[in-house]
């Protein structure tokens, strides 16, 4: 039974904290848009997306209203476009034709993000999916809200080094071609290892094939809350801190569990996850850097930082997990550095560094996630932290991802502003010694031993 007392913690969470439900994602299938004809294909996928998300984002507010809970985004995710346009489209042009399809879908139901433009390329690449690849910087530069993510790794097939390498230089042509609006289409493409079917955080959101024809996740996110928790156990054991993080996981999950059920009700579409990630945003205490500053580090990237931010990670986890029927996506603690105002701070204060950033990753929910980088970084160079990134994420049985951002026209020490959630952020340097020789060797590299359990 609900008291008072709990009824006015959640308003304190909400009011004074920054607790929010940070995405209603809806999933659709669209294998059933699969044609020769590529005209076929995008009508049959406009009109699905408008039929089956009209109501999204009206329901989405009429739960904020009654349940005074803010949701701050609707958003949708499609099955990988490259499964879809594998048989009508012939080069990369006719993929951009889908991607301005989704963009208009998107616009029409009002939704900020879609996301999917995807392809999963972990043991090979089709010659579709590498048309695709090949048209993520035209289509991010041509499109307003959608959204692009390449699985190129998993635990299980190793990582296929031709598409890191190609993506090395799709990341930099992505920043080529929006350089007008300071690289900005790279904070839309998301390169993964392990990449989860059922994520519904951009960029990296897409509806994997094993789904449901349509689905309601939801992202929940709440750092002001576990900070605000954890200042009144300063200088507690870590027993109490644990324990506090549990708790105060498990409130803030519930919330998000309540708005998923609501939603599926309100929809009449399945409840698919719940995801529990502590995603912060720029404004002040809404950060996953000030949560590891109240446990006791001066500033995020001191040393210790990897190690609070494993005990972050894994008691969000144990206490989320029993307030949802289903966890799943990413669910953990974001690292993203423009989208933390803690990491900035200490980006410029010279306590973070990119190496810091990897390491911290190995124990994360993602990975090297909203960085900016020199405009001059090279490709390879770019191909090499892509392949560092996919090495953790394979090795340790994780999903992690890369979202760099080399800002054309700039340097190291200059800022960048993205607006919005995306924040703003210092450019950050990167080691300058080559890697080139060995990205471009080709093929594959194989998958741990331990990736072997039939």
């Amino acid at each position: 039974m609900i008291n008072i007392y709990e009824v006015n913690e959640t308003n304190q969470m909400i009011q004074q904290d920054n607790l929010d439900v940070r995405t209603i994602t809806l999933g659709i299938s669209l294998m059933d848009c699969i044609d020769g004809d590529l005209h076929k294909v995008n009508d049959k996928i406009y009109e699905k997306i408008t039929r089956v998300a009209k109501d999204l984002v009206s329901t989405g507010q009429e739960i904020e209203r009654e349940y005074g809970i803010p949701i701050v985004n609707k958003r949708i995710s499609v099955t990988p476009i490259a499964i879809i346009g594998e048989a009508a489209c012939k080069c990369p042009e006719d993929y951009v034709t889908i991607a301005r399809t989704l963009d208009r879908a998107a616009k029409t139901v009002g939704v900020n993000f879609i996301g999917g433009y995807s392809a999963l390329v972990a043991k090979g690449m089709t010659k579709g999916e590498e048309n695709l690849i090949r048209s993520i910087p035209q289509a991010l530069a041509e499109t307003e809200r959608v959204c692009s993510s390449v699985n190129v790794g998993s635990t299980k097939s190793g990582i296929n080094m031709d598409a890191v390498c190609l993506m090395g230089e799709m990341v930099k042509l992505a920043a080529e071609f929006t350089k007008e609006q300071d690289s900005l289409g790279c904070a839309k493409l998301v390169i993964f290892c392990n990449a989860p079917d059922d994520n519904p955080f951009m960029a990296g959101a897409f509806h994997g094939v094993t789904e449901a024809d349509a689905i309601i996740n939801v992202g929940v996110s709440g750092p002001g809350v576990v900070k605000h928790a954890l200042s009144k156990v300063r200088g507690e054991n870590f027993e109490v801190l644990c324990e506090t993080i549990k708790k105060t996981a498990f409130k803030v999950t519930r919330v998000g569990q309540l708005v998923a059920q609501e939603a599926s009700r309100r929809m009449g579409i399945p409840f698919g996850i719940l995801d529990l990630s502590l995603a912060p945003t720029p404004a002040v205490g809404d950060s996953v850097a000030e949560i590891l500053e109240e446990i006791g580090l001066e500033r995020t990237g001191a040393p210790g930082t990897t190690a609070a931010l494993a005990l972050l990670n894994d008691q969000v986890k144990k206490g989320g997990v029993m307030a949802s029927s289903y966890v799943g996506g990413l669910s953990g603690a974001f690292i993203p550095v423009s989208e933390d105002q803690g990491m900035i701070d200490a980006v410029q204060e010279g306590a973070l560094t990119l190496e810091k950033l990897e390491a911290m990753t190995c124990v994360c929910s993602v990975g090297l996630d909203m960085i900016a980088i020199p405009g001059d970084t090279k490709p390879s160079t770019i191909a090499g932290i892509i392949a560092d990134e996919m090495a953790i994420g394979m090795v340790n049985q994780k999903t992690t991802a890369v979202r760099v951002i080399p800002v054309i026209g700039k340097g190291v020490g200059e800022m960048v502003e993205f607006g919005g959630l995306l924040g703003y952020a210092p450019i950050m340097p990167v080691n300058k010694f080559s890697c080139e020789a060995f990205v471009n060797r080709g093929g594959r590299i194989p998958a741990p031993i331990h990736s072997f359990k039939n």
